[in-house]
């Protein structure tokens, strides 16, 4: 499936030294509205990129264990048309899906049904394939110039992102369907106002 985990990389660069990316990461999450099943997709199968160094033994990969799967995603404003801003390919990652699954459950650690992992960022070798507004525009100092004269360095309120996918063969097409979200305005929470009361949490851990 196709996942979109938004980053608010302003609160990132902040907190991931030395929290590490907490909140950050916990923004939202976006899915395509259908699963693709592994047998679908088996046709597909591609090699990893070359690596630099050899995987430990137990990420060894007996056959090709990537997709071949085209990637873009979209940028839609609040007022404003949508424009492609990234295409790149799953054939790109450098672990393939199973290898991750097989790290996580190495300490035993168990997977179960609705688990979800996602694949991170996934950039090809030029800049229009990069797969984060982050690496599109370095972070933020090379914005996008969208077709009504907008720039983005990142996402704004009103913006939606879509991401699509497909696999292709002759004569024919898998593919995931939209996985889109949108952007809203943040909400202004009540203040709790007077002074603290009898049950308020204590200081510590």
């Amino acid at each position: 499936m196709l996942l979109n985990d938004w980053s608010a990389r302003d609160i990132q660069t902040w907190e991931y030294q030395p929290l590490g990316p907490f909140q950050a990461k916990a923004t939202a999450t976006t899915i395509n509205p259908w699963i693709v099943t592994k047998a679908a997709l088996d046709p597909f199968r591609v090699s990893t990129p070359p690596r630099e160094r050899p995987l430990l033994a137990y990420l060894g990969e007996p056959r090709p264990l990537n997709f071949d799967i085209e990637l873009a995603v979209a940028l839609t404003p609040l007022s404003g048309q949508e424009t492609v801003i990234s295409a790149t390919n799953a054939r790109e990652l450098y672990c393939s899906a199973a290898q991750p699954l097989a790290h996580h459950a190495s300490c035993g650690c168990p997977m179960r049904t609705g688990d979800l992992l996602g694949s991170g960022t996934i950039s090809g070798p030029e800049r229009t394939n990069r797969g984060s507004l982050l690496e599109l525009t370095r972070n933020g100092q090379e914005p996008l110039t969208l077709p009504d004269g907008q720039t983005r360095g990142f996402i704004e309120d009103g913006d939606q992102l879509t991401i699509r996918g497909y696999a292709h063969g002759a004569g024919y097409r898998i593919g995931f369907g939209d996985c889109s979200g949108e952007i809203l305005p943040a909400v202004s929470l009540p203040s709790w106002g007077g002074e603290g009361h009898s049950d308020d949490i204590g200081e510590g851990i």
